[in-house]
């Protein structure tokens, strides 16, 4: 069976140029049976990598389209093989005349990822990096873009290799000492020891403590707006979409159910929750709609909860505030442009920021996205800097925290030092799972499984 694989690696559907990939020993020879250049001179299986012809493909013998065949060799290449991308018009029939094309000269289908995964494979990047890959495609905002290129780059993998390397070093000390007293091998000092554990504790607690913010810059933060009716909660939605998305009257109890928009502030992505109003009601239908309400805001990661300037505190205000004490809250002050009759003070102990707005007139200003990434916890992410992307790498980057803080504990408590190296193993396995130098079929099925499959 040809070791040889294609797939689109553009997007299915029309557009100006779609590109199928070619990865394999035979890829330079399928290219040829589907793919001739303009200048007859030129043979396709023998061209250099990083060279490229302009000509046609052919399928059982009849011209289809104009293409452009970029060739790349072994190991020079994304996949570390032999690569064709032949490059043809957009559009669904005529990439797959040129898929079949390819099927019928001899390459196989590619499965979801595997591109990437013979990269992987054949040493091309760390299983880190391959993740990244992923999280590049599937980046909404910039921040999250930011984040997978950090990690796409290699600073992960270069934090965990530097932390395993400072391990190993100490490993090798204790089993020198521990195993063969008998050789006079000088003993690591309890300093040394100390140092090395500290460092590798606190370098694993950062990526450990990165990784919530991650989180929220990955998948979007759930962001409920909450208030009493007719105090501007759907006109802010609107405001921060930038269209108008809910239904806004001067009528109480307009918004019957949730209303959700996703927008991007300062590089975040804000998964909008407009929620109704909340109050005492014997409406049936609109009773229903509180309760949601409710429950959204307690199950968001971010509430902006919206009062009416104009209008004097209530014993609901209050009792809304409250509700909203144990989330990352943000009390918005609506209505700035009427004569301002709210008491701030009595609600605000129950929020972390309290804005001032007039929602009818609102423009996301500085001040507005730098409290909220203040709330967030979020700041301006370092593609310098390494950073947990996803939750497989967490698992080993908590498992091999504890498993430091366990030899910590040991060497604190003055136990033998061939404890504390049977503590140190179990963080170099947890290590070597998170770079891939020591990862599991399963696993790394589990990981390329995620990828579309042109890449």
């Amino acid at each position: 069976m040809s070791n040889c694989i294609a797939a689109m690696a553009t997007a299915v559907g029309k557009a100006s140029l779609c590109v199928v990939r070619i990865s394999g020993d035979d890829s330079f020879s399928v290219a040829k049976k589907v793919f001739i250049p303009i200048n007859k001179n030129k043979d396709v299986e023998k061209q250099k990598g990083y060279s490229a012809l302009f000509g046609h493909f052919y399928r059982n013998g009849v011209e289809i389209d104009q293409a452009v065949a970029l060739f790349f060799a072994a190991p020079k290449s994304y996949t570390g093989e032999n690569v064709v991308e032949i490059s043809c018009h957009g559009g669904v029939a005529i990439a797959d005349q040129l898929l079949k094309a390819c099927y019928e000269a001899g390459a196989v289908p590619a499965q979801a990822g595997e591109f990437t995964k013979r990269a992987f494979l054949n040493g091309k990047m760390s299983i880190t990096q391959a993740e990244a890959v992923i999280e590049m495609i599937n980046a909404t905002s910039s921040q999250a873009l930011t984040a997978a290129k950090s990690a796409l780059e290699g600073h992960l993998y270069q934090k965990a290799k530097s932390v395993r390397d400072n391990l190993l070093v100490l490993v090798g000390h204790i089993t020198a000492y521990t195993d063969f007293p008998e050789e006079a091998v000088e003993e690591v000092s309890d300093s040394e020891i100390e140092e090395i554990l500290k460092k590798a504790e606190q370098d694993l607690k950062k990526l450990i403590d990165g990784y919530d913010a991650g989180a929220k810059i990955k998948n979007g933060v759930r962001t409920a707006i909450v208030g009493k009716p007719n105090v501007g909660k759907s006109t802010l939605l609107n405001a921060l979409s930038g269209f108008e998305k809910a239904i806004v009257t001067e009528i109480a109890g307009t918004t019957r159910d949730v209303v959700e928009q996703e927008v991007i502030l300062g590089g975040v992505n804000l998964i909008l929750q407009d929620t109704a109003g909340i109050r005492e009601t014997s409406d049936i239908v609109e009773a229903m709609g509180i309760q949601r309400s409710i429950d959204r805001l307690k199950d968001a990661q971010l509430v902006f909860c919206v009062f009416d300037g104009s209008k004097e505190t209530t014993d609901e205000d209050i009792d809304l505030a409250e509700k909203c004490k144990d989330n990352n809250s943000i009390a918005i002050i609506n209505k700035q442009d009427l004569q301002q009759k709210f008491d701030v003070f009595k609600v605000e102990k129950c929020f972390k920021k309290i804005l001032y707005i007039t929602a009818k007139d609102f423009y996301l200003s500085k001040e507005f996205e730098d409290t909220v990434l203040q709330v967030l916890n979020i700041g301006h992410i370092d593609s310098q800097v390494a950073a947990v992307v996803n939750e497989r790498q967490f698992a080993a980057v908590r498992d091999a925290y504890k498993a430091v803080c366990d030899a910590i504990d040991a060497f604190n408590m003055g136990q033998s030092l061939d404890i504390v190296g049977v503590c140190l193993d179990d963080a170099l396995y947890a290590i070597y799972q998170l770079t891939g130098e020591n990862v599991s079929e399963e696993v790394v099925g589990e990981v390329f499984s995620k990828f579309c499959v042109g890449k």
